[in-house]
């Protein structure tokens, strides 16, 4: 069964790979393989980060429709 992870889960991840490459003390095809997939995550969660920017860039209209946010100088 495949579990979906959540962002907070996948940048805890990231940073546990940082945090291993920064020591420095692992052999060279485990530290390349941490890299790769630190790579993947660093992709997917700058797509989630896009997502939620798109997302929060827009508001619901009089006819509950998402339209683009409107910014005012009030």
């Amino acid at each position: 069964m495949s579990e979906t992870k959540t962002f907070e889960e996948k940048l805890q991840q990231l940073e546990d790979i940082v945090s291993q490459l920064e020591k420095g003390d692992r052999p060279l095809e485990s530290a390349l393989a941490d890299f790769q997939n630190g790579v993947g995550l660093v992709k997917e969660l700058q797509g989630t980060l896009k997502n939620a920017e798109q997302t929060l860039a827009k508001v619901m209209d009089d006819n509950n429709e998402l339209t683009d946010l409107e910014q005012t100088n009030d």
